[in-house]
């Protein structure tokens, strides 16, 4: 088991910028994969980005590549998030997650364990 936390939540004005972060603690050797979705009331969770975990690729989905940036700090087992030129369509619930196995990054169930979720919101 891996535990994640997730922070850096907030509101901001459109066009503005925040920075997530996932901290994880317990059995982190097992991971191979971390990845961002994000999840509106009403609406499945969505990819937005991911990361593996020894070589640091970093993957995004269409809606956020170039304004979105992934990376890790494998010392302190984080990874972050760092959102620019954030819109309204980007407010949701965002949640890290840690994948084992590896597998196609977009996908939900190839991840293991999820962090409780940080809220954005981006005001017009």
């Amino acid at each position: 088991q891996v535990q994640l936390v997730e922070s850096g939540g907030g509101l901001v004005q459109a066009g503005g910028s925040l920075r997530l972060s996932c901290a994880a603690t317990g059995r982190t050797f097992r991971i191979v994969s971390m990845g961002w979705f994000r999840q509106v009331p009403g609406k499945e969770r969505e990819f937005v980005a991911a990361i593996t975990w020894r070589g640091g690729s970093a993957y995004y989905a269409d809606s956020v590549k170039g304004r979105f940036t992934n990376s890790r700090d494998n010392v302190k087992n984080t990874v972050y998030l760092q959102m620019s030129s954030l819109k309204p369509e980007d407010t949701a619930v965002y949640y890290c997650a840690a994948s084992f196995s590896g597998g196609v990054l977009a996908t939900e169930g190839n991840y293991d364990n999820w962090g409780q979720g940080t809220q954005v919101t981006v005001s017009s």
